[in-house]
Protein backbone atom coordinates (compact mmCIF):
# COMPACT_ATOMS: atom_id res chain seq x y z
CA UNK A 1 0.00 0.00 0.00
CA UNK A 2 1.35 3.30 -0.50
CA UNK A 3 1.79 5.56 2.55
CA UNK A 4 1.92 8.60 0.68
CA UNK A 5 -1.21 7.81 -1.21
CA UNK A 6 -2.99 6.91 1.98
CA UNK A 7 -2.19 10.14 3.85
CA UNK A 8 -3.77 12.06 0.90
CA UNK A 9 -6.97 9.96 1.78
CA UNK A 10 -7.12 10.65 5.07
CA UNK A 11 -6.41 14.53 4.26
CA UNK A 12 -9.52 14.50 2.12
CA UNK A 13 -11.79 12.76 4.74
CA UNK A 14 -14.52 14.79 5.81
CA UNK A 15 -16.51 14.92 9.24
CA UNK A 16 -12.98 14.75 11.33
CA UNK A 17 -11.59 16.96 13.37
CA UNK A 18 -8.14 18.15 13.37
CA UNK A 19 -7.19 15.97 16.56
CA UNK A 20 -8.71 12.61 14.76
CA UNK A 21 -6.91 13.82 11.37
CA UNK A 22 -3.77 14.13 12.86
CA UNK A 23 -4.23 10.77 14.88
CA UNK A 24 -4.97 8.76 11.96
CA UNK A 25 -2.54 10.20 9.77
CA UNK A 26 0.42 9.46 13.56
CA UNK A 27 -1.24 5.58 12.60
CA UNK A 28 -0.14 5.22 9.03
CA UNK A 29 3.17 6.70 9.64
CA UNK A 30 4.02 4.98 12.38
CA UNK A 31 6.93 2.12 11.64
CA UNK A 32 6.65 -1.18 12.81
CA UNK A 33 9.63 -2.35 14.60
CA UNK A 34 10.20 -5.36 17.51
CA UNK A 35 9.93 -3.89 20.43
CA UNK A 36 7.16 -2.28 23.11
CA UNK A 37 4.20 -0.01 21.71
CA UNK A 38 1.90 1.89 24.35
CA UNK A 39 -0.18 4.82 24.31
CA UNK A 40 1.64 7.60 25.82
CA UNK A 41 0.24 9.09 28.75
CA UNK A 42 1.07 12.61 29.51
CA UNK A 43 1.70 13.39 33.26
CA UNK A 44 1.12 16.27 35.09
CA UNK A 45 4.45 16.55 36.57
CA UNK A 46 5.35 16.73 32.59
CA UNK A 47 3.05 19.30 31.45
CA UNK A 48 4.82 21.59 34.20
CA UNK A 49 8.10 21.28 32.50
CA UNK A 50 6.59 22.86 29.45
CA UNK A 51 5.94 26.16 31.08
CA UNK A 52 8.68 25.56 33.65
CA UNK A 53 12.74 24.75 34.74
CA UNK A 54 13.67 23.18 37.67
CA UNK A 55 16.37 24.49 40.40
CA UNK A 56 17.20 23.06 43.91
CA UNK A 57 16.64 25.28 46.82
CA UNK A 58 18.30 24.37 49.64
CA UNK A 59 16.58 24.03 52.89
CA UNK A 60 19.81 25.30 55.42
CA UNK A 61 18.10 24.49 58.77
CA UNK A 62 17.92 20.77 57.72
CA UNK A 63 22.13 20.68 56.80
CA UNK A 64 24.96 18.39 58.70
CA UNK A 65 27.84 19.01 57.98
CA UNK A 66 30.72 17.38 60.32
CA UNK A 67 33.87 18.12 57.68
CA UNK A 68 34.69 18.99 54.82
CA UNK A 69 36.45 16.40 53.37
CA UNK A 70 33.75 14.17 54.04
CA UNK A 71 31.76 13.04 51.05
CA UNK A 72 28.42 15.37 50.37
CA UNK A 73 25.62 13.31 50.60
CA UNK A 74 21.94 15.08 48.91
CA UNK A 75 17.98 14.38 49.43
CA UNK A 76 16.10 15.94 46.93
CA UNK A 77 12.57 16.66 47.60
CA UNK A 78 10.44 16.66 45.03
CA UNK A 79 8.89 15.09 41.66
CA UNK A 80 12.16 12.51 40.22
CA UNK A 81 11.43 13.91 36.68
CA UNK A 82 11.64 17.40 38.37
CA UNK A 83 14.83 16.78 40.26
CA UNK A 84 16.00 14.63 37.34
CA UNK A 85 15.77 17.21 35.11
CA UNK A 86 17.92 19.43 37.47
CA UNK A 87 20.77 16.86 37.79
CA UNK A 88 21.18 16.58 34.10
CA UNK A 89 22.93 20.01 34.50
CA UNK A 90 24.65 19.30 37.63
CA UNK A 91 25.52 15.68 36.81
CA UNK A 92 25.44 14.38 33.37
CA UNK A 93 28.04 11.74 32.94
CA UNK A 94 28.99 11.62 36.63
CA UNK A 95 26.62 8.85 38.28
CA UNK A 96 28.63 5.40 38.44
CA UNK A 97 25.34 3.47 40.04
CA UNK A 98 22.21 4.04 39.77
CA UNK A 99 20.22 1.88 42.30
CA UNK A 100 16.23 2.10 41.62
CA UNK A 101 13.48 0.11 43.03
CA UNK A 102 10.61 1.69 41.39
CA UNK A 103 6.69 1.28 41.86
CA UNK A 104 6.08 -2.06 40.97
CA UNK A 105 2.27 -1.23 39.48
CA UNK A 106 0.80 -4.42 41.45
CA UNK A 107 -2.58 -2.30 41.17
CA UNK A 108 -2.71 -2.54 45.03
CA UNK A 109 -2.24 1.40 45.62
CA UNK A 110 1.36 1.28 45.18
CA UNK A 111 1.66 3.01 42.12
CA UNK A 112 -0.01 6.84 41.53
CA UNK A 113 -0.24 8.81 38.32
CA UNK A 114 -1.52 12.06 38.12
CA UNK A 115 -2.26 11.57 41.83
CA UNK A 116 -4.62 8.73 41.19
CA UNK A 117 -3.79 5.32 41.98
CA UNK A 118 -3.64 3.14 39.14
CA UNK A 119 -5.63 -0.10 40.07
CA UNK A 120 -5.89 -3.39 38.25
CA UNK A 121 -8.85 -2.23 36.35
CA UNK A 122 -7.29 0.45 34.50
CA UNK A 123 -6.82 -0.55 30.92
CA UNK A 124 -4.04 2.00 30.65
CA UNK A 125 -2.81 0.16 33.58
CA UNK A 126 0.93 -0.84 31.59
CA UNK A 127 0.83 1.92 29.38
CA UNK A 128 0.91 4.72 32.54
CA UNK A 129 3.57 2.62 33.92
CA UNK A 130 5.65 2.40 31.10
CA UNK A 131 5.37 6.51 30.28
CA UNK A 132 6.14 7.09 33.47
CA UNK A 133 9.56 4.55 33.37
CA UNK A 134 10.47 5.49 30.26
CA UNK A 135 11.05 9.88 30.57
CA UNK A 136 12.75 9.08 33.90
CA UNK A 137 14.97 5.78 32.27
CA UNK A 138 15.96 8.30 29.14
CA UNK A 139 17.40 11.08 31.80
CA UNK A 140 18.94 8.32 34.02
CA UNK A 141 20.95 6.71 31.10
CA UNK A 142 22.22 10.57 30.35
CA UNK A 143 23.20 10.99 33.73
CA UNK A 144 25.48 7.64 33.75
CA UNK A 145 29.11 7.58 33.50
CA UNK A 146 30.47 6.13 30.47
CA UNK A 147 31.56 3.22 33.06
CA UNK A 148 28.63 3.05 34.70
CA UNK A 149 25.81 0.71 36.06
CA UNK A 150 21.99 0.55 36.52
CA UNK A 151 20.74 -2.00 39.27
CA UNK A 152 16.73 -1.77 39.17
CA UNK A 153 14.03 -4.03 41.54
CA UNK A 154 11.02 -5.12 40.21
CA UNK A 155 8.70 -8.15 40.29
CA UNK A 156 6.33 -10.29 37.80
CA UNK A 157 4.22 -7.34 37.36
CA UNK A 158 6.45 -5.26 35.04
CA UNK A 159 9.31 -7.37 34.45
CA UNK A 160 8.95 -8.66 30.93
CA UNK A 161 8.05 -4.68 29.87
CA UNK A 162 10.64 -3.45 32.22
CA UNK A 163 13.17 -5.97 30.61
CA UNK A 164 11.91 -4.77 27.33
CA UNK A 165 12.30 -1.17 27.79
CA UNK A 166 15.57 -1.35 29.06
CA UNK A 167 16.73 -3.50 26.07
CA UNK A 168 15.48 0.31 24.12
CA UNK A 169 16.64 2.82 26.66
CA UNK A 170 19.66 1.24 27.74
CA UNK A 171 20.76 -1.19 24.23
CA UNK A 172 20.09 -4.72 24.60
CA UNK A 173 24.17 -5.21 24.33
CA UNK A 174 24.39 -3.56 27.41
CA UNK A 175 22.10 -6.42 29.08
CA UNK A 176 24.43 -7.98 31.98
CA UNK A 177 22.20 -10.06 34.02
CA UNK A 178 19.09 -10.56 35.80
CA UNK A 179 19.31 -10.91 39.73
CA UNK A 180 16.95 -13.04 41.52
CA UNK A 181 16.63 -11.88 45.16
CA UNK A 182 15.39 -14.29 47.99
CA UNK A 183 13.02 -11.67 49.64
CA UNK A 184 11.48 -13.60 51.81
CA UNK A 185 12.50 -16.66 54.15
CA UNK A 186 8.96 -18.31 54.81
CA UNK A 187 6.39 -19.26 52.54
CA UNK A 188 3.01 -17.62 52.53
CA UNK A 189 0.05 -20.80 53.14
CA UNK A 190 -2.32 -18.06 51.73
CA UNK A 191 -1.34 -17.74 48.33
CA UNK A 192 -3.55 -19.36 45.87
CA UNK A 193 -1.34 -20.69 44.10
CA UNK A 194 2.50 -20.53 44.21
CA UNK A 195 4.22 -18.33 47.36
CA UNK A 196 6.43 -15.25 45.94
CA UNK A 197 9.58 -15.85 47.45
CA UNK A 198 11.96 -13.80 45.31
CA UNK A 199 12.44 -10.26 43.37
CA UNK A 200 14.27 -9.51 40.26
CA UNK A 201 17.07 -7.24 39.55
CA UNK A 202 17.87 -6.25 36.38
CA UNK A 203 21.18 -4.74 35.96
CA UNK A 204 22.68 -2.74 32.57
CA UNK A 205 25.87 -0.98 31.85
CA UNK A 206 26.50 2.08 30.04
CA UNK A 207 29.74 1.25 28.20
CA UNK A 208 32.45 -0.79 30.16
CA UNK A 209 31.98 -1.23 33.96
CA UNK A 210 34.32 -3.16 35.90
CA UNK A 211 32.77 -5.52 38.93
CA UNK A 212 34.56 -7.00 41.68
CA UNK A 213 34.53 -10.35 42.47
CA UNK A 214 32.39 -12.03 45.37
CA UNK A 215 34.65 -12.27 47.86
CA UNK A 216 35.82 -15.97 48.78
CA UNK A 217 33.89 -17.62 52.19
CA UNK A 218 35.19 -19.66 54.70
CA UNK A 219 34.16 -23.03 52.98
CA UNK A 220 35.96 -22.09 50.04
CA UNK A 221 39.26 -21.09 52.31
CA UNK A 222 38.88 -24.56 54.52
CA UNK A 223 40.69 -26.71 52.49
CA UNK A 224 43.96 -24.74 52.73
CA UNK A 225 45.56 -25.64 55.85
CA UNK A 226 48.45 -27.29 55.18
CA UNK A 227 51.94 -24.55 55.48
CA UNK A 228 55.27 -25.49 54.96
CA UNK A 229 56.89 -22.53 56.58
CA UNK A 230 58.98 -21.77 53.15
CA UNK A 231 56.56 -17.83 53.47
CA UNK A 232 54.06 -18.45 50.69
CA UNK A 233 51.55 -19.29 53.45
CA UNK A 234 48.77 -21.82 53.53
CA UNK A 235 48.09 -24.25 50.53
CA UNK A 236 45.93 -27.15 49.36
CA UNK A 237 46.76 -30.68 47.49
CA UNK A 238 45.38 -30.05 43.92
CA UNK A 239 45.85 -33.24 41.24
CA UNK A 240 48.85 -33.01 38.77
CA UNK A 241 46.82 -34.95 35.86
CA UNK A 242 44.74 -34.46 33.53
CA UNK A 243 41.93 -37.06 31.88
CA UNK A 244 42.88 -35.46 28.33
CA UNK A 245 45.55 -38.29 26.37
CA UNK A 246 48.70 -35.72 25.31
CA UNK A 247 51.61 -37.78 24.57
CA UNK A 248 53.83 -34.69 25.28
CA UNK A 249 52.64 -34.99 28.79
CA UNK A 250 53.44 -38.26 29.23
CA UNK A 251 57.45 -38.18 30.65
CA UNK A 252 58.67 -40.27 34.35
CA UNK A 253 58.37 -37.82 37.25
CA UNK A 254 61.45 -39.08 40.03
CA UNK A 255 60.60 -38.48 43.47
CA UNK A 256 63.92 -36.83 44.71
CA UNK A 257 63.29 -38.26 48.14
CA UNK A 258 63.20 -41.85 47.24
CA UNK A 259 64.57 -41.49 43.57
CA UNK A 260 60.65 -43.45 42.34
CA UNK A 261 59.56 -42.76 39.21
CA UNK A 262 56.23 -41.98 38.42
CA UNK A 263 54.05 -42.10 35.00
CA UNK A 264 50.21 -41.22 34.49
CA UNK A 265 47.71 -43.85 34.74
CA UNK A 266 46.48 -45.09 30.95
CA UNK A 267 45.05 -42.57 29.40
CA UNK A 268 45.87 -39.66 31.15
CA UNK A 269 48.69 -37.24 31.28
CA UNK A 270 50.39 -34.78 33.19
CA UNK A 271 48.92 -31.39 33.80
CA UNK A 272 52.16 -29.67 33.06
CA UNK A 273 55.07 -29.61 31.11
CA UNK A 274 58.38 -31.62 32.00
CA UNK A 275 60.00 -28.19 31.88
CA UNK A 276 57.05 -26.63 34.23
CA UNK A 277 57.24 -30.02 36.74
CA UNK A 278 60.68 -29.67 37.11
CA UNK A 279 60.71 -25.87 37.89
CA UNK A 280 58.30 -26.75 40.78
CA UNK A 281 59.81 -29.45 42.05
CA UNK A 282 62.66 -27.21 42.49
CA UNK A 283 61.06 -24.66 43.70
CA UNK A 284 59.44 -26.86 46.53
CA UNK A 285 55.83 -26.48 45.22
CA UNK A 286 55.43 -30.19 44.77
CA UNK A 287 53.64 -32.71 47.65
CA UNK A 288 55.59 -35.54 48.31
CA UNK A 289 52.75 -37.63 50.68
CA UNK A 290 52.99 -36.83 54.42
CA UNK A 291 56.45 -38.64 54.84
CA UNK A 292 57.71 -37.57 51.45
CA UNK A 293 57.40 -41.23 49.93
CA UNK A 294 54.14 -40.64 47.89
CA UNK A 295 53.32 -39.95 44.66
CA UNK A 296 53.68 -36.30 43.58
CA UNK A 297 50.70 -33.58 43.73
CA UNK A 298 50.97 -29.71 43.11
CA UNK A 299 50.41 -26.90 46.42
CA UNK A 300 48.28 -24.99 45.71
CA UNK A 301 48.98 -21.33 47.57
CA UNK A 302 45.98 -19.65 48.72
CA UNK A 303 47.38 -15.91 48.29
CA UNK A 304 48.08 -17.11 44.30
CA UNK A 305 44.69 -18.04 43.41
CA UNK A 306 42.25 -15.81 42.38
CA UNK A 307 40.66 -13.81 45.51
CA UNK A 308 37.42 -13.60 44.92
CA UNK A 309 34.66 -15.82 42.99
CA UNK A 310 32.53 -14.72 39.98
CA UNK A 311 29.52 -13.38 41.26
CA UNK A 312 26.23 -15.87 40.84
CA UNK A 313 22.44 -14.39 39.69
CA UNK A 314 20.66 -16.21 42.68
CA UNK A 315 21.36 -14.11 46.01
CA UNK A 316 19.78 -15.67 49.15
CA UNK A 317 18.68 -14.23 51.78
CA UNK A 318 20.67 -15.63 54.54
CA UNK A 319 23.49 -13.72 52.74
CA UNK A 320 21.50 -10.49 51.58
CA UNK A 321 19.20 -10.29 53.89
CA UNK A 322 14.97 -9.68 53.34
CA UNK A 323 12.10 -7.95 53.26
CA UNK A 324 11.54 -8.02 57.29
CA UNK A 325 15.18 -7.35 57.55
CA UNK A 326 13.96 -3.85 56.01
CA UNK A 327 11.05 -3.49 58.38
CA UNK A 328 13.63 -4.38 61.44
CA UNK A 329 16.11 -1.61 60.25
CA UNK A 330 13.24 1.03 60.34
CA UNK A 331 12.05 -0.12 63.75
CA UNK A 332 15.65 -0.37 64.73
CA UNK A 333 15.67 3.05 64.47
CA UNK A 334 12.13 3.85 65.77
CA UNK A 335 10.72 4.31 62.42
CA UNK A 336 8.25 1.54 62.64
CA UNK A 337 4.83 4.05 62.91
CA UNK A 338 6.11 5.55 59.30
CA UNK A 339 7.33 2.25 58.00
CA UNK A 340 7.40 1.10 54.39
CA UNK A 341 5.43 -2.10 53.90
CA UNK A 342 8.56 -3.60 51.67
CA UNK A 343 11.93 -1.66 52.59
CA UNK A 344 15.05 -3.55 51.11
CA UNK A 345 18.13 -4.24 53.80
CA UNK A 346 20.75 -2.04 53.48
CA UNK A 347 22.73 -5.67 53.29
CA UNK A 348 21.15 -5.91 49.95
CA UNK A 349 21.59 -2.67 48.38
CA UNK A 350 25.54 -2.27 49.53
CA UNK A 351 26.10 -5.72 48.09
CA UNK A 352 25.04 -3.91 44.76
CA UNK A 353 26.88 -0.82 45.42
CA UNK A 354 30.12 -2.97 46.82
CA UNK A 355 30.09 -4.63 43.22
CA UNK A 356 31.60 -0.80 41.67
CA UNK A 357 35.60 -0.84 41.82
CA UNK A 358 34.96 2.58 42.58
CA UNK A 359 35.75 3.70 46.04
CA UNK A 360 34.72 7.61 45.83
CA UNK A 361 31.74 6.46 43.08
CA UNK A 362 28.69 8.64 43.05
CA UNK A 363 25.73 6.71 43.61
CA UNK A 364 21.46 7.62 42.80
CA UNK A 365 18.63 6.59 43.74
CA UNK A 366 15.97 8.67 42.55
CA UNK A 367 13.10 6.31 44.04
CA UNK A 368 14.54 6.34 47.37
CA UNK A 369 11.47 5.46 49.64
CA UNK A 370 12.87 5.18 52.96
CA UNK A 371 16.21 5.89 52.46
CA UNK A 372 18.34 2.85 52.36
CA UNK A 373 20.38 3.74 49.55
CA UNK A 374 22.10 5.83 51.56
CA UNK A 375 22.36 4.46 54.77
CA UNK A 376 24.06 1.40 53.11
CA UNK A 377 26.42 3.64 51.27
CA UNK A 378 27.50 5.16 54.25
CA UNK A 379 27.99 1.41 55.86
CA UNK A 380 30.04 0.97 52.84
CA UNK A 381 32.29 3.81 53.46
CA UNK A 382 32.89 3.02 57.24
CA UNK A 383 33.90 -0.40 56.35
CA UNK A 384 36.38 -0.03 53.44
CA UNK A 385 37.04 3.87 53.59
CA UNK A 386 35.95 4.86 50.94
CA UNK A 387 34.61 8.03 49.60
CA UNK A 388 31.23 7.26 47.76
CA UNK A 389 28.58 10.41 47.12
CA UNK A 390 24.58 9.37 47.42
CA UNK A 391 22.04 11.17 45.94
CA UNK A 392 19.00 10.55 47.16
CA UNK A 393 15.14 12.00 45.53
CA UNK A 394 11.66 11.29 46.82
CA UNK A 395 8.54 13.01 47.23
CA UNK A 396 7.11 14.15 50.14
CA UNK A 397 3.69 12.14 50.07
CA UNK A 398 2.60 12.15 53.52
CA UNK A 399 5.98 13.50 55.03
CA UNK A 400 8.11 10.58 53.75
CA UNK A 401 11.01 12.52 52.66
CA UNK A 402 10.76 14.77 55.77
CA UNK A 403 9.80 11.95 58.72
CA UNK A 404 11.27 9.16 57.27
CA UNK A 405 14.10 9.21 54.23
CA UNK A 406 16.16 12.25 56.06
CA UNK A 407 15.05 11.18 59.50
CA UNK A 408 16.45 7.82 58.80
CA UNK A 409 20.06 9.00 57.43
CA UNK A 410 20.33 11.62 60.19
CA UNK A 411 20.04 9.28 63.25
CA UNK A 412 22.23 7.11 61.31
CA UNK A 413 25.08 9.90 61.12
CA UNK A 414 24.48 11.98 64.25
CA UNK A 415 23.89 8.40 66.61
CA UNK A 416 20.59 6.83 67.86
CA UNK A 417 19.14 4.83 70.86
CA UNK A 418 17.42 1.43 69.02
CA UNK A 419 14.54 -0.55 70.31
CA UNK A 420 15.85 -2.05 72.82
CA UNK A 421 17.91 0.79 74.49
CA UNK A 422 21.30 0.51 73.46
CA UNK A 423 23.14 3.58 71.69
CA UNK A 424 24.51 3.32 68.09
CA UNK A 425 27.51 5.33 67.24
CA UNK A 426 26.91 7.59 64.46
CA UNK A 427 28.73 7.31 61.02
CA UNK A 428 29.63 10.62 61.51
CA UNK A 429 32.19 10.67 58.85
CA UNK A 430 29.58 11.96 56.37
CA UNK A 431 27.37 15.26 55.71
CA UNK A 432 23.70 15.68 54.58
CA UNK A 433 21.88 18.69 52.28
CA UNK A 434 18.45 18.60 51.79
CA UNK A 435 16.69 20.49 48.91
CA UNK A 436 13.50 21.10 47.68
CA UNK A 437 12.94 21.87 44.02
CA UNK A 438 11.29 25.41 42.70
CA UNK A 439 10.77 26.50 38.98
CA UNK A 440 11.58 29.15 37.02
CA UNK A 441 9.75 30.51 33.97
CA UNK A 442 10.70 28.69 30.76
CA UNK A 443 9.95 31.63 28.58
CA UNK A 444 13.89 32.89 27.78
CA UNK A 445 13.00 36.58 28.92
CA UNK A 446 15.61 38.69 30.28
CA UNK A 447 13.94 38.84 33.39
CA UNK A 448 13.32 34.97 33.47
CA UNK A 449 16.77 34.63 32.80
CA UNK A 450 18.32 36.78 35.75
CA UNK A 451 16.05 34.70 38.04
CA UNK A 452 17.57 31.21 37.13
CA UNK A 453 20.83 32.78 37.26
CA UNK A 454 20.08 33.91 40.94
CA UNK A 455 18.87 30.71 41.64
CA UNK A 456 21.02 28.58 40.64
CA UNK A 457 23.25 28.93 43.09
CA UNK A 458 22.44 26.18 45.17
CA UNK A 459 22.65 24.00 41.89
CA UNK A 460 26.55 25.58 40.90
CA UNK A 461 27.19 23.94 44.62
CA UNK A 462 26.16 20.68 43.56
CA UNK A 463 27.56 20.95 40.87
CA UNK A 464 31.20 21.51 42.01
CA UNK A 465 30.78 19.69 45.24
CA UNK A 466 31.56 23.01 46.64
CA UNK A 467 29.72 24.49 49.46
CA UNK A 468 31.50 26.90 51.68
CA UNK A 469 30.53 30.04 50.89
CA UNK A 470 33.29 33.30 51.90
CA UNK A 471 33.30 37.18 52.27
CA UNK A 472 33.47 38.62 49.39
CA UNK A 473 33.41 42.77 48.92
CA UNK A 474 31.67 42.92 45.50
CA UNK A 475 27.74 43.24 45.58
CA UNK A 476 26.05 40.71 42.62
CA UNK A 477 28.52 38.12 43.64
CA UNK A 478 29.20 34.99 45.35
CA UNK A 479 32.14 32.99 46.17
CA UNK A 480 32.41 28.97 47.41
CA UNK A 481 35.84 27.08 48.02
CA UNK A 482 37.33 24.02 49.63
CA UNK A 483 40.41 22.69 49.09
CA UNK A 484 40.16 21.78 45.39
CA UNK A 485 38.14 23.54 43.81
CA UNK A 486 36.96 28.19 44.49
CA UNK A 487 33.33 28.79 42.25
CA UNK A 488 32.95 32.48 41.78
CA UNK A 489 29.29 33.28 40.48
CA UNK A 490 28.84 37.05 38.79
CA UNK A 491 25.24 37.95 38.74
CA UNK A 492 26.02 40.53 37.02
CA UNK A 493 28.32 41.71 34.01
CA UNK A 494 29.19 45.17 34.84
CA UNK A 495 31.28 43.70 38.18
CA UNK A 496 34.01 41.62 35.76
CA UNK A 497 36.59 44.12 36.37
CA UNK A 498 35.95 43.76 40.14
CA UNK A 499 36.30 39.93 39.64
CA UNK A 500 39.17 39.90 37.59
CA UNK A 501 41.34 41.83 40.44
CA UNK A 502 40.00 39.35 42.71
CA UNK A 503 41.46 36.45 40.53
CA UNK A 504 44.10 37.96 40.59
CA UNK A 505 45.00 37.19 43.93
CA UNK A 506 43.47 33.67 44.08
CA UNK A 507 46.16 30.72 44.70
CA UNK A 508 46.35 27.97 41.80
CA UNK A 509 43.99 25.85 42.61
CA UNK A 510 41.18 25.52 39.75
CA UNK A 511 39.25 28.56 40.06
CA UNK A 512 35.64 28.03 38.50
CA UNK A 513 33.88 31.37 37.44
CA UNK A 514 30.08 31.51 35.80
CA UNK A 515 28.35 34.60 34.89
CA UNK A 516 25.79 36.01 33.92
CA UNK A 517 25.75 36.64 29.67
CA UNK A 518 22.67 37.42 27.44
CA UNK A 519 24.20 34.61 25.29
CA UNK A 520 26.85 31.95 24.91
CA UNK A 521 29.74 34.44 25.36
CA UNK A 522 31.28 34.32 29.12
CA UNK A 523 33.16 36.94 28.43
CA UNK A 524 36.81 35.71 27.13
CA UNK A 525 38.40 39.23 26.55
CA UNK A 526 37.32 40.97 29.44
CA UNK A 527 38.81 37.94 31.60
CA UNK A 528 41.89 37.91 29.46
CA UNK A 529 44.20 39.01 32.31
CA UNK A 530 43.75 35.53 34.27
CA UNK A 531 42.20 33.12 31.42
CA UNK A 532 45.57 31.04 32.35
CA UNK A 533 44.21 30.42 35.91
CA UNK A 534 40.11 30.22 35.38
CA UNK A 535 37.45 27.95 33.69
CA UNK A 536 34.91 30.20 32.43
CA UNK A 537 30.60 29.36 32.29
CA UNK A 538 28.30 31.71 30.93
CA UNK A 539 24.82 31.88 32.93
CA UNK A 540 21.80 30.51 32.18
CA UNK A 541 23.28 29.44 28.71
CA UNK A 542 24.73 26.63 30.16
CA UNK A 543 21.36 25.26 31.82
CA UNK A 544 19.36 25.61 29.21
CA UNK A 545 21.50 23.51 26.85
CA UNK A 546 22.08 21.13 29.60
CA UNK A 547 17.83 21.18 29.76
CA UNK A 548 17.18 21.15 26.00
CA UNK A 549 17.44 17.40 25.37
CA UNK A 550 15.86 16.36 28.53
CA UNK A 551 12.65 18.42 28.84
CA UNK A 552 9.61 17.43 27.06
CA UNK A 553 8.71 19.72 23.89
CA UNK A 554 5.87 21.69 22.92
CA UNK A 555 4.11 20.09 20.19
CA UNK A 556 5.36 21.53 16.45
CA UNK A 557 2.76 22.72 14.10
CA UNK A 558 2.77 21.23 10.73
CA UNK A 559 0.71 22.29 7.60
CA UNK A 560 -1.28 19.41 6.28
CA UNK A 561 -0.72 20.78 2.44
CA UNK A 562 2.95 19.43 3.30
CA UNK A 563 3.51 16.32 1.85
CA UNK A 564 4.87 14.12 5.22
CA UNK A 565 6.39 11.13 4.67
CA UNK A 566 7.44 10.49 7.99
CA UNK A 567 5.94 12.00 11.17
CA UNK A 568 9.17 14.28 13.32
CA UNK A 569 10.26 13.33 16.88
CA UNK A 570 12.21 14.97 19.21
CA UNK A 571 15.40 13.30 20.86
CA UNK A 572 13.59 11.23 23.15
CA UNK A 573 11.72 9.49 20.67
CA UNK A 574 8.56 11.56 20.82
CA UNK A 575 6.42 11.91 18.34
CA UNK A 576 5.02 15.78 17.10
CA UNK A 577 1.88 16.34 16.69
CA UNK A 578 0.78 17.22 12.70
CA UNK A 579 -1.99 19.46 12.80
Amino acid sequence: MNKTDLIQKVKALEGLSQDERAYLINLVNTKKKYGLVWEDKPEDVEEQLLENLPVLKEVKEKVIVNGEDYPNHILIEGDNLHALTALAFSHEGKIDVIYIDPPYNTGNKDFKYNDSFVDKEDSYRHSKWLSFMDKRLRIAKRLLSEKGVVFISIDDNEHAQLKMLCDEVFREENFIDNIIWEKNYAPRNDAKYFSAAHDFILVYKKGDWVRKLDERNDAQNLPYKHDDNNGRGLYRMDNVLVKTFNKSGVFPVVNPNTGKEYLPAQGSCWRYSKDTFQRMIEENRIYWGKDGKGAPQAKRYLNEVKQGTVPQTIWKYQDVGHTQDGKNELKDLDLTNRAFETPKPSKLIKKIINYDTRPNATILDFFAGSGTTLHATMQLNAEDEGNRQCILVTNNENNICEEVTYERNKRVIEGYTNAKGIAVEGLSKNNLRYYQSEFVRRETSLKNKRELTQLATELLCIKEDCYTEKEIKINQAKLFANARVTLLILFDDNIIPDAVELIKGMDGKEIKVYVFSMGSDPYTEDFSAVLGKVTLCALPDAIYKAYQNVLPTKMKTVTLMEDVSEIPTNENGDQLTIL
